[in-house]
């Protein structure tokens, strides 16, 4: 990995662009939370394939995490230039809807269609009923489950327009099993379902609609953790190593690509085993 947690080396960025077929050629792509962490690594693998990428989040500088991400400075955007790509930052703050209009309107006066909306953007905190208040519920359903919903909801009628139309909403293993929160767990399940639910419209246009369920991934946003949470994660990891951002990013350029034409409405866990063995009682 480069000191930026890159997950693709510029050699093989240039390579790629110098004569192999690339996977995403001139498509459209918007990727919500793109700055950092899993939205970055998506942003920059669907662009090394050929896609001009629609970098999207409240802020352009990536965030720095205490135990992943410590070094990662370059903007997301100006990652993508070095590596021969294009891609155009938008400002978008999740949990309003004037702004996720914005987002898609600025998409289609400067490119004229959308081919992939990847519904990444969310927060996470654990606490149980007693601790989370009203309004941080909320705040949290509103950015990682209202959020999808709008982002969908305004992109879907040009979506439907593109002959490889896809939606891929980031979810969690934690849709599947309590322990993330009242809020986080509510939310990802709900992600889970609106997928499916998606997947049922876009359908008849030939698109298609798929979440991904990361495990631990190696970002900033596992800051709230304790080393111990850490060290236990990895525990429950069967593969020897926890996630990297590149593990969600090639799952999403594999449900983008024309190789994923005839799957829709599944949820792909990528947790390097975590959910996979029987509890030991």
């Amino acid at each position: 990995m480069t000191p930026e947690m890159c997950p693709i080396s510029t050699k093989s960025a240039l390579n790629n662009r110098q004569g192999v077929k690339m996977r995403l050629k001139n498509r459209i792509a918007i990727v919500t939370g793109a700055s950092s962490g899993i939205g970055r690594s998506i942003a920059l693998t669907l662009s090394n394939e050929g896609a001009n990428v629609i970098v999207s989040d409240i802020d352009k500088t990536p965030k720095r995490g205490k135990y992943h991400e410590r070094n990662t400075i370059t903007p997301t955007v100006d990652e993508i230039s070095k590596l021969g790509g294009q891609g155009t930052f938008v400002q978008c703050d999740m949990s309003d809807e004037h702004g996720i209009k914005n987002l898609i309107s600025k998409t289609i006066k400067e490119h004229g269609r959308i081919d992939i909306l990847v519904n990444n953007a969310g927060i996470c905190f654990t606490s149980n009923s007693q601790e989370t208040t009203t309004q941080a519920f909320d705040n949290l359903v509103g950015i990682n489950l209202r959020g999808v919903f709008l982002a969908t909801k305004y992109a879907l009628p040009h979506i439907k327009k593109s002959k490889a139309g896809r939606i891929i909403n980031i979810a969690s293993v934690h849709a599947f099993n309590g322990g993330g929160g009242p809020a986080y767990a509510a939310s990802k399940a709900g992600v889970v379902n609106l997928t499916k639910d998606t997947a049922i419209e876009l359908a008849p246009n030939g698109g298609t609609v798929n979440a991904i369920c990361p495990g631990y991934i190696e970002t900033a946003i596992q800051d709230e953790l304790t080393e111990q949470n850490i060290k236990d994660s990895i525990e429950k990891t069967p593969l020897p190593r926890l996630g990297l951002p590149k593990d969600i990013g090639l799952a999403a350029l594999f449900l983008a690509s024309d190789d994923a034409e005839w799957i829709t409405g599944i949820s792909l866990i990528v947790d390097g085993g975590m959910l996979a063995p029987l509890p030991v009682v």
